[in-house]
């Protein structure tokens, strides 16, 4: 029998999201299947940033995975790249990480005079029939219960 107890240490403490990424194109491109890309990171001093391979179109894959701010959750203001790696993530299942704090996120902000405390993911593949996972950690300021929900719609 299941425990009548529902702790959260980790859901309080880390917002978790994973999405599916069908960009249809090589260029860089806002994770698809998020309804709203980016998060507050004035709420979370950490975000990391995985991409997987799930289809490889005529072995090619992932290539870039960037960390993006901007002045909008939807990530299309004042757009300004934090972090970025680019590999060769050409087998299903490889995956490319990246990771950046709120505080090089401020510093950006700061030096082009904007508001970019929202941050998110940009994926470039190298075939248009490429896919991916994409998932979001970022690390709360403080503990919030259902940071991460039990289900996500």
């Amino acid at each position: 029998m299941a425990s009548a107890q529902a702790p959260q240490c980790i859901h309080a403490n880390q917002y978790i999201r994973m999405y599916e990424h069908d960009p249809d194109g090589t260029s860089a491109t806002l994770v698809t299947g998020a309804a709203t890309p980016g998060i507050d990171m004035s709420l979370y001093s950490h975000i990391s940033i995985s991409g997987m391979t799930t289809v490889s179109a005529s072995s090619s894959g992932i290539s870039k995975v960037e960390i993006i701010a901007a002045d909008d959750d939807a990530l299309t203001t004042n757009v300004v790249v934090v972090e970025e790696a680019s590999a060769t993530a050409d087998a299903v299942g490889d995956t490319i990480v990246v990771e950046a704090t709120a505080e090089q996120i401020g510093k950006l902000a700061d030096d082009n005079g904007y508001d970019t405390r929202y941050a998110g993911a940009r994926l470039t593949c190298s075939n248009s029939g490429d896919e991916a996972a994409v998932t979001y950690v970022a690390l709360a300021e403080r503990p919030q219960l259902d940071l991460t929900a039990n289900v996500i719609s």
